[in-house]
């Protein structure tokens, strides 16, 4: 699909619509009907650019996290204790993701004749995001859920797998609202944690993918 060709349409049609004969109630539908459609055109080119525009795309193959009291303790919900108690010291950690990427093409080819990846299709990684957000809907950074946040991280997925850590729930989060409350009460926060990695391939083209985990926030028992 031609984007810049619709962007040009679109000009031409809107302004025929409204320069015609405005009391004829049919003609008016009509123009309408053609703008609505030529929008929604528009809007598939947009959903096309957001989903990268190389010829190759990552996949993730494995999503975990642990708490940093307990760094090796990989799972796909983490218990995110607000203070730990350690040598009778109150501390605060951060805690940690890991994810597995690998990479395909999104034209693999025929059965005779796959497409395989090449070093040009090879991704390497350089950034990720981090937002929370709860089912019930209260989204509010630093009222409700803590902030959003950009991470930097380096690694190439080429044609083996890509294992990588990063820091997922940073410590001075759990010294912010709502997270610094925690420390003092029994209450929860339940959230969905979003975590959207990005890169480019070898020539230049950008690419990206989504995961999410389960985190609980709290004042959760310490280690032994």
């Amino acid at each position: 699909m031609n984007c810049a060709f619709i962007g040009s349409e679109t000009r031409v049609r809107r302004k025929a619509v409204w320069g015609g004969e405005i009391g004829h109630p049919l003609r008016r539908l009509a123009g309408i009907l053609v703008v609505a459609a030529v929008a929604s055109m528009t809007a598939s080119c947009g959903d096309v650019t957001r989903q990268g525009t190389g010829s190759s795309f990552l996949i993730i193959q494995d999503l975990q996290a642990a708490s940093g009291a307990e760094p090796g303790a990989f799972s796909g919900t983490l218990n995110s204790d607000v203070v730990t108690v350690v040598d009778d010291i109150p501390t605060i950690f951060n805690d940690v993701g890991r994810v597995r990427f690998s990479l395909a093409m999104k034209d693999p080819g025929s059965a005779n004749g796959p497409t395989t990846p090449t070093s040009a299709n090879w991704i390497t990684m350089n950034r990720y995001h981090v937002r929370y957000y709860r089912a019930d809907g209260r989204n509010t950074p630093g009222v409700d859920v803590p902030s959003a946040f950009d991470g930097a991280f380096s690694g190439t997925v080429g044609s083996t797998d890509l294992s990588i850590g990063f820091e997922l729930v940073r410590h001075i989060a759990k010294e912010q609202a709502p997270l610094a409350a925690l420390g003092k009460n029994a209450t929860i926060i339940t959230t969905i944690c979003e975590i959207t990695f990005y890169g480019k391939d070898q020539t230049g083209r950008d690419v990206s993918a989504t995961g999410q985990l389960m985190i609980n926030f709290g004042n959760f028992g310490d280690p032994q």
